[in-house]
């Protein structure tokens, strides 16, 4: 049998509220007297792929959390939430002076989200502020341009100049919020230093898991085949760039397009369509599985995720 893995997700967990009052635990709206409901949970990139890649995972491999929460009630619930997906709390540090970041879902007819987001001064911008070493021991770290985005500048140049002295696998998903970028040009930097960026994280990376539609808008490429050629042309070799509906394809092989990728009977909330793809396709890498089954069980998780309302769902969808 191979050495259990030690696996780590870096990031930002939130309070979650979905506005159609399907989230995890229903509370009803005040005021006005007009029975409107708010759904509250939690989630957060990094979040979600941690909890579906531990659900996907077999019991043997650890799989961590590793962020900043406040010393509040909703912080409490919130690290008693991820422990009771048997995600390690381990590397989670509390900050007494700051409060975890909020955001409110809405979802259209088509499950299409749109995002409300009050982070700015959340407990999470303060990780890493005394250094990496909480990394140390871990086999892995998946982190994501969102991870990036809410830290100081001077820290996301040492948590990326730290990862290229690390020996584990980095596993990188370049997902793009622009509201959390200084700017346009602050984001496209912030992500070419993994991308692109002569001894900066992506020449470092082991497992890339970009979004076609995130590398499009970020960089300009005209089409998918554009995003390939760069990906491949900066040194990414293994991982899959996903494409919603149409399922993914490696970035590092064939088309793939072959695969069997089924295909959604509703869609509800595609709010962690992209993590729960991640959490489903590392599970299966991370075990030796083929590249292509191991995108077509990323793509019939997300699948059975965008089903359901709110970022992480009962356990069991999907599979």
């Amino acid at each position: 049998m191979a050495k259990p893995l030690k696996i780590t997700c870096v990031g930002e967990a939130m309070v979650e509220i979905s506005l159609d009052g399907a989230g995890a635990g229903a509370v009803t709206g005040a005021g006005g007297g007009t029975g409107a409901e708010a759904g509250i949970g939690f989630a957060g990139d990094a979040l979600n792929t941690a909890v579906y890649l531990r659900r996907a995972l077999g019991g043997a491999h650890e799989v961590a959390f590793v962020s900043v929460l406040g010393t509040d009630p909703l912080s409490a619930r919130m690290l008693a939430f991820i422990a009771a997906e048997d995600v390690s709390v381990r590397g989670i540090t509390r900050n007494p002076d700051r409060l975890p970041g909020l955001y409110a879902i809405d979802t259209d007819a088509n499950g299409e989200r749109s995002f409300h987001y009050w982070r700015e001064q959340s407990a999470a911008r303060t990780l890493f502020r005394d250094g990496f070493e909480g990394l140390r021991g871990f086999d892995v770290v998946f982190f994501s341009a969102i991870t990036l985005a809410i830290l100081p500048p001077d820290v996301r140049c040492g948590f990326l100049d730290w990862l290229k002295g690390w020996s584990g696998l980095v596993v990188f998903d370049s997902n793009h919020r622009p509201r959390l970028w200084e700017s346009a040009e602050a984001a496209r930097q912030g992500v070419a230093r993994a991308w692109q960026g002569v001894a900066r994280a992506w020449q470092r990376a082991d497992i890339g898991l970009p979004s076609l539609d995130d590398e499009m808008a970020l960089f300009g490429d005209r089409d998918e085949a554009a995003v390939l050629r760069r990906l491949r042309a900066c040194g990414v070799r293994r991982g899959a760039l996903k494409r919603g509906a149409r399922g993914p394809v490696p970035i590092g092989g064939p088309s793939g397009g072959d695969a069997d990728y089924p295909v959604a009977d509703r869609v509800v909330d595609t709010t962690a369509a992209g993590d729960s793809f991640n959490g489903g396709y590392l599970a299966a890498v991370l075990t030796g599985v083929s590249e292509r089954d191991a995108m077509v069980a990323g793509h019939r998780l997300a699948v059975g995720v965008i089903g359901r309302a709110g970022a992480i769902v009962p356990v069991g969808v999907g599979r």
